[in-house]
């Protein structure tokens, strides 16, 4: 095993283990996790937490719960995924790193569990995953700081998935589509099975989904095994809802009061109709879990809330929006708001991963941007730019193939300055992270 004296190191390691994130084979199972956290002591145990799942709006509604317990006094850690530009972006205290030495001591707990092992040192025969082992770490991180509180996002599904060894004191599914199909099946039923895995029985699960095939699994399972299900459609009505530059401002009146006694105006730098209905899921959740914060806890945390590229508009001129929608149904939520923020003409830089649906997200940005150049998102994951730059063809754009991602962005903003007009970089979370890196001077 290499020497590790920082977090890239760390991070290079667990590269070294196989990677769904990479398009790399794995078979998901829980066994091999559940004998390593409890070899290291069941770090998961030692704090109450929240887990969330969902097919978009779980990495806004982690955030969210974790900036509202944060707010209550709670010393929180939260586990979220992928990251950007740095690996500590996983393993935050409320989306604020931890101090180097923290994710350094942590690998030493685990370090005596992994190194040097074959695959006959851990259950099923197979060497743990580059997720299991970031996952793990994430728990002695949490312990180690003495964090009384966690907050985590699923990675992939929900009931296979590494952060389901918890036992959390609440469940939340954010909205469900079609996503990951070649993992978690082909129709809206069957992920809405897989997201559901994560309810745990007597363990109250909360859910921003309206769609009535999700919602028919999600009532089955809470009733098999004895968990209320709070869905929020029939728990609060959202309304006014306003976006700016700034982010969005919405008033929500909640059915049972103990919640809100009043309609209350929530706002959040996160900008969007769908971080409304997140923000009004985070607020329930928390107030009707155990964790019972208090209401302006709630608003402050929500208002404290931020994520990379969610809608981020870098600073300066022209404007620059990163989005990661890699969906559809994503898309359609980021090309809404950026028509409402930005209307008129606009520069377009997409990539995607080989396993999305660029013909669908063509259509849903078609008309506000006459052409688009197309890249790779990168490197980390495989792309097909020349299957992409077809769909959007066949949608009616102007396309500009430009494999080099940097070279891409680079004319994206070139267009985008001398025609004094936004520009946005979507597609890919991959996507907004090279452009993060490109346009560094423009973050703060």
């Amino acid at each position: 095993m290499p020497s590790i004296r920082s977090v890239q190191d760390i991070y290079e390691y667990l590269l070294t283990f196989v990677n769904a994130e990479k398009g790399q084979a794995v078979e998901f199972k829980l066994d091999r996790m559940r004998d390593l956290a409890r070899r290291l002591g069941d770090p998961q145990a030692v704090a109450p937490c929240l887990h969330v799942a969902g097919s978009k709006g779980k990495g806004s509604v982690s955030t969210m719960l974790a900036r509202i317990l944060e707010a209550s006094g709670r010393k929180t850690g939260l586990y979220t995924s992928p990251h950007l530009l740095d690996f500590r972006e996983r393993i935050t205290r409320a989306g604020d790193f931890f101090p180097d030495s923290s994710y350094l001591a942590a690998m030493r707990e685990l370090k005596p569990l992994i190194a040097g092992a074959g695959p006959d040192r851990f259950a099923g025969n197979e060497l743990p995953t580059f997720f299991e082992l970031a996952t793990l770490l994430a728990f002695l991180v949490y312990r180690g700081e003495g964090c009384d509180a966690s907050v985590y996002e699923v990675g992939l599904g929900g009931r296979l998935d590494s952060t389901n060894i918890v036992t959390p004191e609440a469940s939340v599914i954010t909205v469900i589509e079609l996503e990951h199909t070649e993992y978690l099946g082909t129709t809206i039923p069957a992920i809405a099975g897989e997201k559901a895995g994560i309810i745990k029985p007597g363990v109250p699960a909360f859910t921003g989904s309206r769609d009535p095939e999700a919602l028919e699994v999600f009532r089955r399972t809470a009733g098999e095994r004895g968990s209320a299900l709070h869905i929020l459609a029939e728990e609060c009505s959202i309304r006014d809802v306003r976006l700016t530059r700034a982010g969005t401002e919405a008033v929500v009146a909640f059915r049972d009061r103990e919640v809100f006694p009043e309609p209350v105006l929530i706002r959040t730098p996160l900008i969007g109709d769908a971080q409304a209905e997140n923000a009004a899921l985070a607020a329930l959740t928390a107030r009707l879990s155990s964790f019972r914060p208090s209401p302006e806890a709630v608003l402050e945390g929500i208002a404290r809330a931020s994520l990379p590229a969610r809608f981020q508009i870098l600073a300066g001129e022209p404007p620059v929006v990163l989005d990661g929608a890699h969906t559809p149904a994503s898309m359609a939520y980021t090309a809404d708001a950026f028509r409402r923020i930005f209307p008129g003409p606009a520069v377009l830089v997409f990539a995607c991963a080989e396993d999305k649906r660029p013909a669908e997200m063509a259509r849903v940005l078609a008309g506000q941007f006459r052409s688009v150049i197309v890249t790779r998102p990168g490197t980390f994951k495989k792309s097909e730019p020349e299957t992409a730059a077809e769909a959007f063809r066949a949608a009616g754009f102007e396309v500009d193939l430009v494999p080099d991602t940097e070279e891409a962005l680079g004319i994206g903003m070139e267009r985008a300055r001398a025609a004094g007009i936004p520009l946005l970089v979507t597609g890919s979370f991959y996507l907004c992270a090279a452009a993060l890196a490109a346009f560094r001077e423009r973050t703060p």
